[in-house]
């Protein structure tokens, strides 16, 4: 019998829907469980701030479990069901066999100036980013000095975060089949005296980024939907994580027509 572990946002909608989704669940004799027993299925009602914010709270669950998203709002790029799939939903987590789609993650080695670390995954992207003044920044790739940044901050993203906010600093849009993060700035400073890459940059698996500030300026640091504010940073370092999410795909939605309905919305009908 597969356990499922509901996790919905507090909306009013999203709420009901959750009452009539477990409900269903009882009749179909799959287990609703809390996070005390280890789910193999994620379940989030809400949007995508609602899966990042279930992705955050039991990423411990990544190797074992496959999230699901319902969407009850605007239309998510992780959340491929509506509260009218409800039964749907049900019967597909009934079956003995899942259909998955493995997408890479971020994994962040933070490290402060009194010598704490904290190391923390991300979905879509991290950021770094001076609240007051430029931020000068040692951009390390695998143990290599490659440049000295000068500007408002920089983003690592996946190859699902690469959608986002990196896709509107200029980022290419990159397939999850590769094990790639992608480095992009924000407002970097090109002159005559100060010089960066100012193009996005690609990693693979077997490399990694080292961002060090070196002005002592307040850093504000994000990680997906975490924001932290006046972070006193010494350095963070970013890599292809071991662990990857893995999320169920029982309508056989791939990559390019998640990319395709969130940007461009094509009726192919309409091209015919």
């Amino acid at each position: 019998m597969n356990k499922v572990l509901v996790y919905s946002n507090a909306h009013k909608e999203s709420l009901k829907v959750k009452e009539v989704l477990i409900d269903l669940l009882a009749k179909a004799s799959v287990r609703v469980i809390t996070d005390k027993e280890v789910p193999d299925y994620i379940i989030t009602i809400g949007g995508d701030g609602t899966f990042l914010q279930a992705f955050h709270r039991y990423y411990h669950f990544l190797n074992t479990s496959h999230f699901i998203g319902i969407h009850t709002g605007h239309l998510g790029f992780y959340t491929d069901w509506l509260a009218d799939d409800l039964e749907q939903v049900v019967t597909c987590v009934t079956q003995s066999s899942t259909q998955t789609h493995s997408y890479p993650l971020l994994e962040t080695l933070i490290t402060f100036n009194n010598g704490t670390q904290r190391k923390m995954l991300a979905l879509n992207e991290m950021t770094v980013r001076s609240n007051s003044g430029t931020m000068v920044c040692d951009v390390i790739i695998k143990d290599y000095l490659f440049e000295t940044f000068r500007g408002d901050g920089l983003c690592v993203a996946t190859p699902t975060g690469s959608t986002g906010l990196s896709k509107s600093l200029g980022g290419a849009v990159l397939s999850p089949q590769l094990n790639a993060l992608q480095l992009t700035e924000m407002a970097s400073i090109n002159n005559r005296v100060y010089r960066t890459l100012g193009s996005p940059l690609i990693i693979t698996e077997d490399e990694w980024i080292e961002l060090v500030p070196q002005n002592k300026l307040w850093i504000d640091l994000t990680i997906d939907n975490i924001s932290w504010q006046d972070v006193e940073l010494a350095k963070i370092q970013c890599r292809i994580a071991d662990e990857r999410l893995h999320l169920a795909n029982f309508k056989q939605i791939e990559f390019w027509d998640r990319v395709e309905n969130s940007f461009i919305g094509v009726n192919r009908n309409e091209l015919r």
